[in-house]
């Protein structure tokens, strides 16, 4: 996989820590903030191949910080990691702009293949874990 940027949004600190830890070990580079908000404003400023995202955040709900992170930067492909998803959330972010929505707890190797694909298919579909 060529080099990737991504921005790691999970309020579960030593998870996210610990995924971009896993992720920096097969050369990717990551960047870990743990609220909505602060995604938000790091998206504005900065530019990611793309963002893993959860849905349960201290400040917004993740749907909401999509939706946000897509309408400055629609190019983004978004992935969303959560631990507490519903069928309507899927349904929610899969229409509103998500690549891909995947359960906690989720296989790397799985995770690193989906990545993989969403670069490859960049803007020619979505996929629905």
């Amino acid at each position: 996989m060529k080099h990737l940027d991504i921005l790691i949004v999970d309020d579960e600190q030593r998870y996210a820590d610990m995924l971009a830890k896993r992720l920096g070990l097969r050369s990717l580079t990551c960047k870990v903030c743990y609220d909505g908000q602060s995604a938000i404003d790091i998206v504005r400023e900065e530019s990611f191949s793309m963002v893993i995202l959860d849905l349960r955040l201290p400040d917004l709900y993740g749907t909401e910080v999509l939706t946000r992170i897509k309408q400055c930067r629609p190019e983004t492909p978004v992935i969303i990691l959560t631990g507490h998803g519903t069928e309507k959330d899927r349904e929610q972010c899969m229409a509103n702009g998500a690549h891909s929505f995947m359960n906690k707890p989720m296989d790397i190797n799985r995770l690193v293949t989906i990545m993989a694909d969403v670069k490859e298919s960049d803007r020619h579909g979505r996929i629905a874990e």
